[in-house]
């Protein structure tokens, strides 16, 4: 375990502690400093920028060695945090809680901690980690004027008006891949120039505003068009099941929708946000894995695979097998039983 310890919650010291735990190389990029690093720990890049009104961005892209806490024993007011994770997870635990809390990837996530609380954050060894992570710090932003708090819903307001610090706050929200696209955007602005200032500074704004908008639907149980909750995601999660118990027959967004209870928008979105892929795309990568087991381990003709995996025609399995794994099925079983090997099973279809 390594362990990053955090004394100030100020902007200005915050990536210098964590350069000075971590190592690598600190740098002024004109709108904000950028830590790189490359050691025993892991290797990535960590950025802080802050902007006016006591709003500033921490954000990285880190890839660890080894698991790695980052511990927050700061005596001043935490900043509200509004947190979202583009890959991988994080585990969360404030005081002696006995197990953390996880943070999930495209989840809409809300922290403000209470003053002189015992807090940290545990990331994973060996797992990669993109988190946007925007700080309002809330004596700043209340002087800020047209700040418009007073519009928040109750909850949330009295979050932003706690400027000593003396409840906690934490929203675990839905599920939303607009804020992940924003966030991808975001990353791919250059970092330097006025250009670069204004347009991050625009983004982290925008990107904000949507995780509020998401906070307020959750909260009043409405769904926005890019988002799930934690139920749907379950929901998404047991199809898995279903698709295997069913893999021989026909298997559509329409049959999907029936057996899960979500329509169709909900199913791609999730399949999606879980597995990267369409739904078709995702049924047809587990028919096509089947397949390459029975090719290997049965003594099944292609025209039984084709019909123990539901696929609709052994022309076509000859041609998307062909595509997923660069052999059609009949060379891929000759190669096997000549005892030449094939990176296949590596291989993603």
């Amino acid at each position: 375990m390594f362990e990053i310890v955090i004394t100030s919650n100020k902007d200005e010291k915050l990536l210098s502690q964590i350069h000075t735990c971590l190592g690598g190389t600190l740098s002024d990029t004109g709108g904000g400093s950028v830590l790189r690093f490359d050691n025993d720990v892991g290797k990535g890049v960590v950025r802080n920028i802050s902007f006016d009104g006591g709003i500033s961005l921490l954000d990285c892209d880190v890839t660890l060695s080894k698991e790695v806490t980052l511990l927050f024993k700061a005596s001043d007011v935490s900043p509200i945090k509004f947190l979202f994770i583009s890959e991988g997870t994080l585990n969360y635990s404030v005081g002696n809680a006995e197990e953390p809390i996880v943070f999930e990837r495209f989840q809409n996530i809300i922290v403000s901690e209470e003053r002189l609380a015992k807090k940290g954050y545990a990331y994973a060894a060996s797992n990669r980690l993109k988190l946007n992570c925007i700080r309002i710090s809330r004596k700043a932003y209340l002087k800020k004027k047209n700040n418009n708090v007073n519009t928040l819903d109750s909850k949330l307001r009295r979050v932003f008006t706690d400027t000593k610090g003396a409840k906690a706050y934490l929203l675990q929200g839905g599920y939303n891949l607009k804020i992940a696209d924003e966030i991808k955007k975001l990353n791919e602005v250059p970092h330097k120039g006025m250009f670069s200032t204004l347009s991050i500074e625009g983004r982290v704004y925008l990107i904000l505003a949507l995780q509020l908008q998401e906070h307020d639907t959750f909260l009043t149980e409405g769904a926005l068009p890019h988002s799930l909750s934690r139920q749907d995601i379950k929901k998404i999660h047991e199809l898995t099941d279903f698709i295997l118990t069913n893999i021989s027959r026909p298997i559509t967004v329409e049959v999907l929708a029936n057996a899960s209870g979500l329509s169709a928008k909900k199913l791609q979105l999730g399949f999606k946000m879980s597995y990267s892929k369409t739904v078709n795309g995702y049924v047809r990568e587990l028919k096509l894995k089947l397949a390459r087991d029975y090719l290997k381990n049965t003594d099944l003709s292609i025209s039984e695979i084709v019909y123990a995996v539901g696929i609709k025609s052994r022309s076509y399995f000859s041609k998307i097998f062909f595509e997923a794994y660069g052999l059609l099925p009949t060379d891929y079983r000759k190669q096997l039983k000549l005892g030449k090997h094939t990176n296949t099973e590596n291989q993603e279809p």
